[in-house]
């Protein structure tokens, strides 16, 4: 079972989790936003290594320990390196008490049904058996829905809800990511279906299991109040999916009950070249913002 005392903190905590799991195929756009030129490295060790040191410099800013971030999503490069010595799961837990997930997914599959499935994951369960030994609390697996295809969406949560069905034999609190990409001329369609979809999965859960939700900000606000309140759902967080920190703000801070899950949007504005005063006046802003978005319509 996860672990309790961080069940309670990401059900109940006033916060937002921080999404810092660029894998490989991300890592040299979020370097690029972040300052760092792709002629500043010259092979994938050297990338990976940028990219820690800049998540490193996030988690140790001190901002990010202030109670505002409550949880915080990792890549597996991430899980197995150290901070300052430390794990950086149990750093993350220890040092900032943030609660650790970890990304598993290896990408998607090429688009059926304007749907995007995910990739084979080798060695799964291995990993979920490391990630609980490391102290993770949860997982996330993120799948594309690009139109409202009934067909498509249906095979995306079922895929999803699967692979969540054996996160939790592991121990462990699965994140189901099915993305709507906010770009798409039939999206509310497409969330009409997903939701559906969610619900169905969800009331067919046993009692003693609940999973999170990580879906993009809905059209229509409060859409997803269904799933925020429903028993078998821990928490409903919202991905930045595209839009500016400004937009998606304002938009989540219209969903009662959902709060962040940003990743590009959370780091928005900071650069390798910024003095630590400038990174973490920065951080502390976004992070200020941020948070205020995620408890603006929190129900009483």
């Amino acid at each position: 079972m996860p672990n309790a005392q961080q069940t309670e903190q990401i059900s109940k905590g006033d916060g937002f989790i921080a999404a810092l799991d660029q894998s490989g195929g991300s890592t040299p756009k979020a370097l690029r936003l972040y300052g760092i030129e792709e002629s500043e490295y010259s092979n994938d060790a050297e990338m990976f290594d940028l990219i820690h040191k800049m998540r490193t410099r996030i988690i140790k800013s001190p901002a990010f320990s202030n109670g505002k971030v409550i949880g915080a999503i990792l890549f597996e490069q991430t899980m197995d390196r150290e901070i300052d010595g430390i794990p950086t799961a149990t750093y993350l837990a220890e040092k900032c008490g943030v609660v650790p997930f970890l990304k598993t997914d290896k990408g998607m599959l090429d688009e059926e049904n304007g749907c995007q499935l995910l990739k084979p994951i080798p060695g799964f369960e291995d990993l979920l058996d490391r990630a609980a030994a490391a102290g993770i609390f949860g997982t996330k697996m993120r799948s594309v829905v690009s139109a409202a295809n009934p067909e498509g969406i249906a095979a995306v949560v079922a895929q999803q809800f699967e692979l969540g069905a054996i996160v939790i034999k592991h121990g462990l609190m699965p994140i189901i990511e099915p993305e709507v990409t906010i770009s798409i001329a039939d999206k509310v369609e497409a969330e009409a279906i997903l939701r559906e979809e969610i619900l169905k999965q969800l009331d067919a859960l046993p009692e003693d299991q609940q999973v999170m939700l990580k879906l993009s900000l809905p059209s229509v606000p409060n859409f997803y109040k269904p799933l925020v309140d429903h028993p078998r759902v821990l928490k409903l967080v919202a991905l930045s999916g595209g839009y500016s920190r400004d937009e998606a703000n304002a938009i989540l801070a219209k969903n009662d009950g959902m709060i962040a899950s940003f990743s590009r949007a959370l780091t928005e504005g900071m650069s390798d070249k910024q003095t630590d005063e400038e990174f973490d006046a920065a951080l502390a802003k976004a992070i200020d913002d941020i948070h205020a978005a995620s408890l603006a319509h929190e129900p009483a």
